[in-house]
């Protein structure tokens, strides 16, 4: 089949998983929320819906406040926060730099082989992310454009999804697993105007050619002007 992966995973061994993970000692005590506050707030969420995520929204910055929390006039389409206007990567990351937390560690990558191993503090991530923000403005992509991420689990990824959402560009990611066909139908559904790919991938050992497979589905997609 087309859409199939190139290489195989044990499909029944994942649907049958019943092992429970539980977090270290150290890990449950530096958490943003325990068991018992977590109960109380389910207990909130259930019988006071917008409070509860006005109140979880106070935690955000927002550059304007919304007018109404919860607009239910035509649900089932409902409109959270109306009015309202935020950043999320202001949010993940700008506000920051202006704290404590600028010379901390924001992203770990684990690569493979398993020796390859890197971090960037939130200022490492901010620069770059302005950085890859500021091509795409080169490129002519404004609020509302779409861009395809076809690449591996690598720290330009993150990079590229959060510089996309600084400026109001939509991302897709594509799993570099994909062929050039199954990449073809994505990108063709996005309208993507952009392509962001590597040259390839590490997948169990064995190495990806990704961007020959993006040079194969751009062949038949109009919308595409840089990759």
């Amino acid at each position: 089949m087309e859409e199939s992966f190139r290489f195989k995973e044990p499909t029944e061994t994942l649907l049958s998983e019943e092992r429970v993970f539980r977090p270290l000692p150290e890990i449950v005590v530096e958490a943003n929320i325990s068991p018992k506050d977590y109960k109380k707030a389910l207990e909130k969420g259930q019988r006071d819906l917008e409070g509860f995520w006005e109140d979880a929204a106070e935690k955000l910055e927002w550059f304007k406040k919304w007018d109404r929390v919860l607009d239910e006039s035509h649900a089932p389409f409902y409109r959270w926060f109306v009015g309202a206007k935020c950043n999320i990567v202001y949010n993940a990351l700008d506000r920051h730099i202006k704290s404590f937390r600028k010379n901390k560690v924001a992203i770990i990558w684990q690569g493979e082989p398993l020796g390859e191993k890197k971090k960037l503090t939130y200022y490492e991530l901010y620069r770059r992310v302005n950085q890859f923000a500021s091509v795409l403005k080169s490129l002519g992509l404004k609020k509302g454009d779409r861009v395809a991420i076809y690449m591996p689990n690598l720290l330009q990824t993150a990079i590229a999804m959060l510089g996309c959402a600084k400026i109001g560009v939509i991302h897709t990611v594509i799993h570099s697993g994909f062929s050039a066909i199954a990449l073809k139908k994505r990108v063709n559904d996005a309208k993507a105007r952009v392509i962001v790919t590597s040259d390839g991938a590490y997948w169990n050992g064995k190495i990806i050619n990704l961007k020959k497979a993006v040079d194969e589905a751009i062949i038949e997609c109009p919308s595409v002007e840089h990759v």
